[in-house]
């Protein structure tokens, strides 16, 4: 029998979404974007994303399916990974998951905290009283009003700390208390051979900072002033992808492009290092390859 999913993680520019496609075509399966930038779709370039040529090689679900002025969330992905492996397993397709982002496959393997929905037009009375507040402001805000949260979130991080801001002032009460009690995962970790890519951090860097040059070469300021253009809110995820808030500072005359192209890098490696604490911690069942041939190490798992 097929396994009801091929799992694969890592950090940002450790080779992936080459492997997952690999597995994808000796299988006959279906890649899954399990990446929380590459969901959009103004963010081809600066994403990473797999390319045209690259999708036409298997199928690629879940990427590009969501406009840049979508707060997408974990639980919004979630709904459309259940309709999408629902859709695969009645025609009988393995999928391969693939991406950076752990907090996706956290919550498909072991379930998602009970956290009420927000209603709309709280949202945007937040967001509105929010704009133009700096990151250390919203932080001192939500300090004062849920400092349990406030505990477990960083300084720097708008966006989670605006999604705690918005749960307090729908419910009352502090997003800590509703991190408990969990929904039925979707995926059963002993059903799923699971692979994190954990190249040399030395190694692994210089790929971030080779591969964000090459896509400077393939257009990626172009892609980024389109989107600024839209003038969206600077704290949505799409946004605060990495590269799109400097490459932006520079298109409005307050940075050097060499400056932001350092920042973009530096902000990547930065992410690259949680990303790899994160499953260290979080992700307790996935194998760490290490090794330069990844492919020989998932053959070797016989999966297939």
């Amino acid at each position: 029998m097929s396994p009801r999913a091929i799992l694969i993680a890592g950090p940002t520019a450790s080779g992936k979404s080459a492997l997952a496609l690999a597995i994808a075509e000796r299988v006959g399966g279906a890649v899954v974007n399990a990446d929380s930038m590459q969901v959009y779709r103004d963010l081809r370039i600066i994403t990473a994303r797999p390319t045209l040529e690259e999708e036409t090689q298997a199928p690629h679900l879940l990427f590009g399916h969501v406009d840049a002025a979508v707060n997408y969330s974990v639980g919004r992905y979630l709904a459309d990974l259940a309709q999408t492996l629902a859709d695969l397993d009645a025609r009988g397709v393995t999928p391969v998951v693939a991406g950076g982002t752990g907090m996706y496959f956290k919550a498909a393997l072991y379930g998602l905290s009970d956290i009420p929905a927000v209603p709309e037009e709280v949202r945007a009375q937040v967001r509105a009283a929010a704009e133009g507040a700096s990151p250390q402001e919203l932080y001192a805000e939500l300090l004062s009003k849920d400092p349990e949260t406030a505990a477990r979130l960083r300084p720097t991080d708008p966006q989670r700390i605006l999604r705690a801001l918005e749960v307090f002032a729908a419910t009352g009460k502090p997003l800590a208390s509703f991190q408990g009690p969990r929904s039925t995962p979707l995926l059963d970790a002993a059903q799923c051979p699971a692979f994190f890519l954990a190249p040399e951090r030395e190694t692994l860097y210089a790929r971030i900072d080779a591969r964000f040059d090459k896509m400077m070469e393939m257009g990626a300021l172009d892609e980024v002033a389109r989107l600024g253009e839209r003038k969206l809110d600077s704290a949505l995820p799409a946004m605060r992808a990495h590269g799109v808030p400097h490459l932006i500072a520079y298109l409005d005359g307050r940075m050097s492009l060499e400056e932001a192209i350092m920042r973009g890098k530096t902000d990547t490696r930065h992410y690259a290092k949680r990303q790899f604490t994160f499953a260290r911690h979080q992700l307790p069942h996935f194998a760490w390859l290490s090794t330069e041939d990844p492919w020989g190490a998932v053959e070797a798992a016989c999966i297939w």
